[in-house]
């Protein structure tokens, strides 16, 4: 069903996904029989691609579409796909939406090398846009994506990590590259600087609520849905919002009983416990109201948007992919 949903919302984006694909797989194709071997794996093991959706979708509304928004969505993609790699790596992971990872398939070394490729390639694929401050832009969400995965190895198991904390974290780490995939259209089109600000702050909400929702579903998630067994980010202490609002506003001494199980480390078994506390101290149901606030502040900023199958498809794009939380 939820394939059914993604594939009606993106139905008028549909030829620029489809070249978007053909351009993917014949830029990875052909380096060497390993990298053409990986490149095929990831394909098959593609998400949503959201982040060029959103970028097609917003630029087709506004009417900022250019010979270049294909190479810049490629580029900013591969990047995402880059961080991706070596997060399993990092996470010593072994699936990822239903297929195994590369470190897993093959080794850590040749996904981290993999990583290194990718990001190589979506750097020459920004100087073809052309657009210095598209490269700018890139570049600086990239750095801004480092920073957020090194915060968040920083704060691993830190269960005093704070809301605001929290919010900047995932603001690097996710939402920078979801705020340049807006403003790739403005800049590419040549408007004013209004215009790339409003994108702007409309992608970093969007991405921001993402992450939210996406965080979410390792506690309610259904593995069916996601590949994936809830749980993994509360066992790796990876400390995220449904946690942080349960234990502040969970009963006190449910709440100590709850840390000392986390800091004696936690277990799959022990994820069920877990898992009740945040229902119960209303952690599920604040993250997802959080998730829809933020997704509708974002939406507020394009509303002079006019009514078009377009715009009509990224306001269902936006729902979508905020409130995932099956």
């Amino acid at each position: 069903m939820n394939g059914d949903r993604y594939k009606s919302i993106v139905k008028p984006i549909e030829a620029d996904l489809s070249l978007f694909d053909g351009r993917l797989t014949s830029y990875l194709a052909g380096d060497s029989p390993l990298i053409t071997s990986i490149a095929q794996h990831l394909m098959k093991s593609r998400g949503k691609r959201i982040r060029p959706a959103i970028l097609f979708l917003s630029s087709r509304a506004a009417e900022f579409f250019t010979e270049h928004t294909i190479d810049g969505s490629l580029s900013i993609e591969l990047i995402h796909t880059a961080t991706l790699l070596h997060d399993d790596v990092v996470d010593n992971a072994d699936m990822r939406r239903g297929l195994e990872t590369v470190n897993n398939k093959w080794t850590n070394l040749i996904s981290v090398l993999m990583g290194d490729y990718l990001f190589a390639k979506a750097f020459r694929l920004m100087v073809k846009t052309e657009s210095i401050e598209l490269i700018e832009a890139i570049s600086s969400a990239t750095e801004r994506v480092s920073i957020g995965e090194l915060r968040q190895v920083e704060e691993t198991s830190n269960y005093d990590l704070s809301e605001e904390e929290y919010l900047k974290i995932i603001a690097d780490k996710t939402a920078s590259l979801f705020a340049v995939s807006c403003a790739a259209g403005p800049i590419l089109a040549r408007q004013d600087m209004k215009i790339k600000n409003d994108f702007t702050l409309f992608g970093e909400k969007i991405g921001t609520a993402f992450q939210i929702a996406d965080d979410l579903l390792d506690y309610v998630g259904d593995p069916r849905v996601t590949g994936k067994e809830p749980g993994n980010d509360v066992v790796t202490g990876k400390v995220t919002l449904p946690l942080i609002y349960s234990l502040r506003h969970g009963e006190k001494s449910k709440s100590r009983e709850i840390l000392k199980l986390l800091g004696n480390g936690i277990s799959k078994g022990g994820f069920r416990t877990v898992l009740n506390y945040v229902i119960e101290s209303g952690g599920i149901d604040y993250a997802s109201q959080r998730a829809a606030q933020i997704a509708q502040e974002g939406l507020s900023v394009v509303k002079g948007l006019r009514d078009s199958v377009y715009y009509n498809a990224l306001l269902g794009m936006v729902d979508y992919s905020t409130s995932r939380t099956v």
